[in-house]
């Protein structure tokens, strides 16, 4: 077994093979920080990659560590990193290097986490530059947090960042959303939180309950009803709904043409169906006056700023529908492929005792165990300081100690090595 804090990574060393490596845990530049890996979402893309899969634009590298959604916590950085004072933070990393603006000239494919060539977030430890880290949530459970930078941040940029704001989520817009997988539950969660009126299908009765419970207004069977605009029309009055978030790809856009009103919008957000002989789309789309915009995977680091914050203001909590140890990569990517789940799968990189369920009082108990960590008292005199390890159990003693003692007497310094989680330093 390997020891609890060495860094190791999966790896994809052939196609539809995964193998654990170990690896040296990697030292933060300048501008970048050290993040220990607490939990990792999977994303239907991580599946096209792992197979190499010609639906993926691009093949991935030997020895590539996949995934590009990931939650974790800050434990070292650079001599000029931002984040110097941030160290013990819960944070997210950005899937690519858009920071803003027009993404053809700011989204790079390969620079994208977990991508061709870019590893992704599957190991312990990484080391990310500044600019692609963002605090998580207020609220939110590590699995929770993984989830919102791909999958989260897709759906937010099909509602919300859109061309003139056509579909945009508000009172009296209706959107259309496609299953109960990561993306759709976003989709639905995220529209009806913005106050806009949510249709939803998917496969199942028991899916489709799920999502009434998510925020949808109406629901769909798409297996009873394989002509849903139909019924979407029925709903609408005849109208259409104003924005349809695809992630069907081929084999749903024709209904989905169909059920969006004229001057509506088509979000695709995914290739999730196979090819079928397609209708001639050009009447529905010219007579219709209707827009198709292709979502590129997540979207820029502005966007996803914008996105924690309406999280926070609205306390939308993403569905987890399953979560997988780490030892249990594989595992988790076969229930990937079934594509059966409501919600997304998480796996558990680096948990220490479920932290995700671990409150701030649960952590000064889990520091109350350890009593030979010296404890600084409020209001001590006396100057010193602690090296505390990058292991879980001192993940929860720096946690109590910050929430406790800072405001009184300590002063958190970054650490220079990699097995030092950080300094605490009486002042």
């Amino acid at each position: 077994m390997v020891d609890k804090d060495q860094n190791v990574a999966w790896v994809i060393s052939s196609a539809s093979k995964l193998t654990q490596l170990a690896l040296p845990t990697p030292t933060p530049g300048p501008d970048q920080a050290l993040i220990r890996i607490t939990a990792v979402s999977l994303n239907f893309r991580d599946s096209l990659i792992l197979q190499h899969s010609p639906a993926y634009p691009r093949r991935a590298a030997v020895n590539l560590i996949p995934c590009s959604d990931g939650a974790g916590t800050l434990v070292a950085a650079g001599a000029s990193s931002k984040w110097r004072d941030r160290i013990g933070a819960s944070v997210v990393v950005n899937v690519n290097t858009w920071i803003d603006g027009d993404v053809g000239d700011g989204f790079d494919l390969d620079a994208t986490l977990g991508g061709a060539e870019t590893n992704g977030t599957l190991v312990r430890y990484m080391v990310m530059d500044d600019e692609r880290i963002l605090e998580a949530p207020k609220g939110l459970t590590d699995a929770e947090a993984a989830t919102m930078c791909c999958a989260g941040l897709t759906a937010f940029n099909a509602l919300f960042e859109g061309p003139g704001g056509v579909g945009k989520p508000a009172k009296g817009v209706t959107v259309l959303t496609q299953g109960t997988g990561g993306v759709s539950c976003f989709a639905i969660q995220l529209a009806s939180a913005a106050g806009a009126t949510v249709i939803a299908t998917s496969s199942t009765d028991e899916k489709l309950e799920v999502a009434k419970k998510l925020g949808a207004t109406h629901v769909i069977n798409y297996r009873k009803t394989p002509k849903w605009a139909d019924e979407v029309l029925r709903i609408t009055g005849g109208r259409g709904v104003d924005h349809v978030v695809d992630v069907g790809g081929a084999g749903t856009i024709e209904e989905s043409l169909r059920s969006a009103r004229t001057g509506g919008l088509v979000s695709v957000l995914g290739i999730l169906t196979e090819p079928k002989q397609q209708a001639d789309l050009i009447p529905a789309i010219l007579f219709g006056a209707k827009t198709i915009r292709g979502v590129l995977g997540a979207g820029s680091k502005v966007m996803n700023e914008r996105f924690v914050r309406f999280v926070e203001e609205h306390q939308v909590r993403p569905a987890v529908a399953v979560q997988f140890e780490f030892e249990q990569a594989a595992e988790a990517f076969a229930r990937l492929e079934k594509q059966s789940e409501i919600g997304k799968i998480v796996i558990r990189v680096d948990y220490c005792e479920k932290r995700q369920e671990r409150s701030g009082r649960q952590a000064q108990i889990g520091a109350r165990r350890h009593r030979n960590q010296r404890k600084p008292r409020p209001g001590c005199r006396k100057a010193g300081s602690w090296e505390l390890g990058a292991g879980m159990t001192s993940a929860a003693v720096q946690r109590s100690f910050l929430q406790r003692y800072a405001p009184h007497c300590l002063l958190p310094v970054t650490a220079h090595h990699p097995s030092v989680l950080s300094v605490l330093s009486v002042r």
